[in-house]
């Protein structure tokens, strides 16, 4: 039995073994986190090396139906623990409670954004997310400030996670082959617990300063700030100058001039 790769769930299946092997290796287990859940495993091309490490409790979350008639069939590790559904609008305490669990998978690449958001909900109880996105989307992540790649999803993402670029992915390893290259990440929860300002005051800045980037940041505070007198070092500077720190303070200086 084989799986028909479907363009619409951006489906592009694995088919070097090493990489495979190599990507579910960079799963480090952060603060000693062993439920891990994989994300659009497919046919299981890096599920296989998951499941050799016996430490680790694995489940794997599947939109396609007949890529889970696949797992089923192939893999009996895992009955009782393949979830037919989208993590996208999934209930994931029904599945996990409480408890601690990982992100993994070689994520559509169509939605792989979405995916580290919905993370972002849950990142109390995600200590660690590892896997494979489109190249320039994963060098994004990773990206410090200074640069043109520096975004929303840069300061979003390291406010709350360590990251590292652990490798580069060419297109003819797949079935069939991307357009682009791919890049592995692993994302590791930091220690900040909570913001000292107010955390969708923060988001909203983040995202009207880098929507107009090319603007300095006094240009694009002034919804946020309106009629009253505000001073800051950052208001000549552009949005990708400024690390997660700077725009913590930058917050709480809003927050300061606006009560």
């Amino acid at each position: 039995m084989q799986v028909k790769a479907k363009k619409h769930l951006g489906q592009h299946f694995l088919t070097d073994k090493n990489i495979s092997r190599k990507i579910a290796q960079q799963y480090g287990s952060h603060f000693d986190c062993k439920k891990v859940l994989e994300i659009g495993p497919g046919m299981g091309a890096m599920t296989q090396y998951l499941l050799e490490d016996e430490s680790l409790d694995v489940y794997v979350m599947e939109i396609d139906r007949e890529s889970v008639a696949y797992l089923n069939e192939y893999f009996p590790k895992l009955h009782g623990k393949i979830i037919d559904g989208d993590f996208l609008k999934y209930n994931l305490k029904t599945l996990f409670g409480d408890t601690p669990f990982a992100v993994v998978g070689n994520f559509p690449y169509n939605i792989s954004s979405q995916i580290l958001f919905r993370c972002i909900e849950f990142r109390d109880q995600i200590p660690e997310i590892m896997g494979m996105f489109q190249k320039e989307v994963a060098e994004r992540i990773a990206e410090k400030e200074g640069s043109k790649m520096y975004g929303i999803i840069s300061v979003l993402l390291q406010t709350f996670y360590d990251i590292k670029y652990c490798f580069t992915v060419d297109e003819h390893v797949f079935n069939p082959p991307p357009k682009v290259k791919s890049g592995v990440i692993r994302l590791t929860r930091n220690e900040r617990k909570k913001l000292p300002c107010d955390e969708q005051l923060y988001i909203r800045i983040v995202k009207a300063c880098f929507n107009q980037r090319r603007k300095m940041i006094r240009n694009t505070i002034k919804p946020f700030i309106g009629d009253k007198s505000f001073e800051s070092e950052y208001l000549t500077k552009r949005p990708e100058q400024l690390s997660v720190e700077d725009f913590i303070r930058l917050t709480l200086e809003i927050e300061k001039a606006t009560i």
